[in-house]
This record gives C-alpha cells, structure tokens and sequence, in this order.
C-alpha cells in the first residue's frame, strides 16, 4: 500500500505554493451552461506559469527536497506538462533537473521545459520508455527520481485545486476531471470530499489511452500496448498505483470520450 496524502497535506501544500503561484480564476460561463442545461463554471489552470495545473504539484515536493538532493538532481519522464512543472520549480529551488522525454513529443513543450532550464534526454517511443529510462538513470546516477504519479507531494499539491474550488463555489454538485495519470483526479477528490463527501468527481479518459479507465474498472494495474489519441497530456500507456488507489476509492464515476469528441468539445469551449 502507499501512503495516501491526507487533507491536511493538501492545506500544508497551499501554504507552501501561496507564495510562487496566484489563485487561478473559477468562473461561470452563460453559453456552456444554456448548451448543458446547468450552471457551469471553468477552473482555469492555464493561467499558471507553465499554463497547466501539475505546477501546484512540482512546486510542492520540489520545496521539500533536502540541498543534497537539489545539487544531485532530480530526473523524472514526462510527455510535457510534468515537465514543465518539475523544471519551473527547480530552477525556483536551484536544483539540477532532467527530464525524459520520448521520441516525438511535442516540440513546443519540449522546447518549454528546455527554456526554463531543464537538461532534456529523448529516447523512446512513448511515455513509457522515457519513463524506463529515466528510472535507470536515476539507479546509475543517483538522482532523486520523481515518479509521475506515485509521489504523495504531487498529488497534494494539484489536491489545492480542490481547495479553491470549493471555498469560493461551496454549493458544487459535480466536478469533471481529464485524468492521464491520475494524479489531479485524486487530489481534488481528497480535497472535495473531505469538506463534502456529497460532491461528485467524475474522471475522463480519452478512449484511445484507457489504461486508467480499465484499472479503475477492474481493480488492478491494466498496461495497453499503444496510444491512440492526439491529447497527448492523457497519453499514458499504464495506469500509475497510488493514483488509482485513491480514485478506487474516492471518484463516483469514469467516463471514456474518443477524439472526436474532445475536438468537438475544444471547439464549443472556445465558441462559448
């Protein structure tokens, strides 16, 4: 079993990111809400540095690594958006980063991490190569190596999502999460539920990367062979355990969407 990060974890990370990244905005939109027949509110998390929400994470267990472990090095795989985070708050923190990145990520992400300081390594076919390869390095090189989704400082810090959310809408009915990893689903479901276990916390998946989906299904790590599916921040290959552990227990429901219809919405997103 791991170790789950509790509620108060989740308040010890707002006091330590409070000072490096502002509230992002929570905001009702007219058009969405008269399309879906309900009053729907936007957390928009691109408005932090990196524009997505893993840097509450980065910053969080970054702060806490010991100067030895700063000077060593950190070395993580990402396909860009943990990345980013991991970078932006290293070079906060003056620590060494590397990152692990596949063959053919996306190049303005990659280009992202490598402006904030990051040393990039490319090597794989997907996520799940780099990742592999950044665990070796670590075990050869004796870096301190950050597992996408199995750190408890991750999972709290992005859990402040969660926080915000329901101190300024504290009459939520349900909250819709994108789930790659996993990691932001159980942070905000450990938030919400801790101050309202009525609140619902729906995962989605993209149905050409479903691993996540079939674990949480059927209890136990499901690994697929490849990834169909062009958003590349929910491309993951193999569900991560401590993630799911928590979204086993915490989400109500887990939905599959396919590409069209994450086009589709893109496009009545930026239309309403």
């Amino acid at each position: 079993m791991w170790e789950w990060p509790t509620f108060l974890d989740i308040l010890e990370a707002r006091r330590r990111i409070a000072p490096y990244l502002q509230r992002t905005p929570l905001r009702y939109y007219h058009g969405l809400s008269k399309l879906l027949g309900c009053e729907v509110y936007v957390k928009h998390e691109e408005t932090n540095p990196t524009g997505a929400f893993k840097v509450r994470g980065g910053i969080n267990l970054i702060s806490q690594l010991s100067p030895e472990e700063r000077e060593r090095g950190v070395i993580t795989a990402s396909t860009g958006n943990h990345g980013q985070s991991i970078a932006y708050a290293s070079r906060l923190f003056r620590a060494r980063a590397i990152i692990c990145v596949p063959e053919g990520a996306n190049p303005d992400k990659v280009e992202a991490i490598r402006s904030l300081g990051a040393e990039i390594i490319e090597w794989g076919r997907d996520f799940e190569d780099a990742k592999r390869n950044a665990e070796r390095l670590a075990e050869e090189e004796g870096y301190r190596y950050i597992h996408s989704g199995n750190e408890p400082l991750l999972i709290a810090g992005v859990g402040t999502i969660g926080l915000e959310i329901i101190e300024e809408l504290p009459d939520v009915d349900v909250i819709i999460v994108p789930v790659g990893g996993g990691s932001g689903a159980s942070g905000i479901s450990i938030a919400v539920k801790t101050v309202n276990p009525e609140v619902e916390v729906i995962g989605v998946q993209s149905e050409g990367a479903p691993s996540v989906y079939l674990s949480w299904k059927r209890g136990s790590i499901v690994e697929t062979e490849e990834v169909k599916t062009f958003a590349d921040g929910l491309a993951t290959r193999r569900a991560f355990e401590l993630p799911l552990e928590i979204m086993r227990e915490k989400l109500d429901d887990f939905i599959l969407v396919s590409d069209e219809e994450i086009r589709e919405a893109i496009r009545l997103y930026v239309d309403r």
